[in-house]
């Protein structure tokens, strides 16, 4: 098997991180080794964490990890290069260096009992040009490989010393614009032998790609969708997300409609309330009127981003919006945004950290 080619990086090394194990096994027969070999690489890298390097796994041969790594394989495909110090409720940023020296950003939210989720990025910096968000502001860089997002998810594991329960594809970049290498990454972190995440607590965020959802909707698993809507309206929603000049407001409810007949899972609608621009009465009542099939919205107060002039509503006015959907029969949360003291709420992630500290030595490994 051949390393996979990247039109933007053709000389990045492939990650095997994005490899089944099936897929292994070929790799590891064709280098000459045993089929069990495969297993062992996929259980050191998947469920204990551990890079293809050095004494790391001691029951795999070295002349194996030299040969993959000859032939263009990498289990190092990221590096942590910073971390922030926790801020609300444990929350932590992470940047983790790209072996073609393009970074992202990762975040950690622990939360009850133990359990912890982990936000990964899908892109190098994103395309969509969304009015708030920081990651976009920042430019596009590339699309990451399935290898490169699982290994936040490891990674990010490694750091918390403890299991990954939920993973959320919210961070950098838009999944739908790397579609396939997305896909193939939530169905390795699905893997019982390796992460063994459960498909319902893996979560995929889109802007509103609307093939993308279509696409979804036929792939036969059980993961959350939330679509990030942000106005009640086609003409609000375009000033805010250029996404909606493409594939409109009517055309992506309907996709969303479609899918939830189809799965039999409910969508989450995302709505960050900008004070004075979406967050009025009538706002609320039309976007009840809009969302008129089975459906819940997630209600996200503005986290400050640099280069957008709205600001967020104060709490009464967020509650009040709350208020009125619930009144008109909608399932409704109002989500209280952690880790806007580390540019880690949502639409805050630009590929730099706030008041962080280097990794560690040896945290990459």
């Amino acid at each position: 098997m051949n390393p996979p080619e990247s039109a933007s990086s053709p000389v990045r090394p492939a990650a095997l991180q994005g490899l089944f194990r099936g897929e292994l096994e070929e790799l590891v027969a064709g280098a000459g080794e045993k089929r069990f070999r495969a297993a062992q690489l996929f259980g050191w890298m998947h469920a204990r964490h551990v890079a293809c390097e050095g004494d790391a796994m001691p029951n795999v041969p070295k002349a194996l990890v030299a040969s993959l790594a000859a032939a263009g394989w990498t289990a190092t495909p990221l590096a942590l290069a910073a971390e922030s110090p926790a801020a609300e409720g444990g929350t932590r940023k992470l940047l983790f260096r790209l072996v073609d020296g393009e970074s992202v950003e990762t975040v950690l939210l622990p939360g009850a009992e133990g359990k912890c989720t982990v936000c990964v990025s899908t892109q190098a910096g994103c395309r969509m040009g969304c009015a708030f968000c920081a990651t976009g502001k920042s430019g596009f860089a590339r699309s990451l490989s399935a290898g490169e997002i699982v290994s936040q998810v490891l990674a990010a594991a490694k750091v918390l010393g403890g299991r990954i329960d939920h993973v959320v594809l919210m961070g950098m970049g838009e999944p739908f614009d790397n579609y396939d290498a997305s896909l193939r990454a939530v169905r390795l972190m699905n893997c019982p032998e390796g992460l063994g995440i459960g498909a319902r607590k893996i979560t995929i965020s889109t802007c509103g790609i609307v093939p993308g959802i279509e696409r979804l909707a036929g792939e036969g698993m059980q993961v959350e969708l939330a679509v990030s809507l942000h106005a009640a309206t086609p003409e609000k929603r375009a000033t805010l997300m250029p996404v909606e000049r493409r594939w409109g407001m009517d055309g992506l409810l309907a996709a969303c409609e479609a899918y939830t007949a189809k799965t039999k899972r409910l969508v989450t609608f995302e709505y960050t309330l900008v004070a004075g621009l979406n967050d009025t009465a009538e706002d609320a009542d039309t976007l009840a009127k809009k969302l008129s099939f089975p459906c819940k919205v997630n209600l996200i107060p503005l986290s400050p981003v640099e280069g957008f002039a709205g600001e967020r509503p104060d709490d009464a006015a967020c509650e009040k919006f709350l208020a009125r959907l619930v009144r008109r029969g909608m399932k409704a949360t109002l989500r209280r945004s952690r880790g806007r003291a580390l540019d880690a709420a949502c639409g805050q992630l630009r590929r730099r950290l706030r008041a962080a500290r280097p990794a560690a030595a040896g945290s990459e490994k």
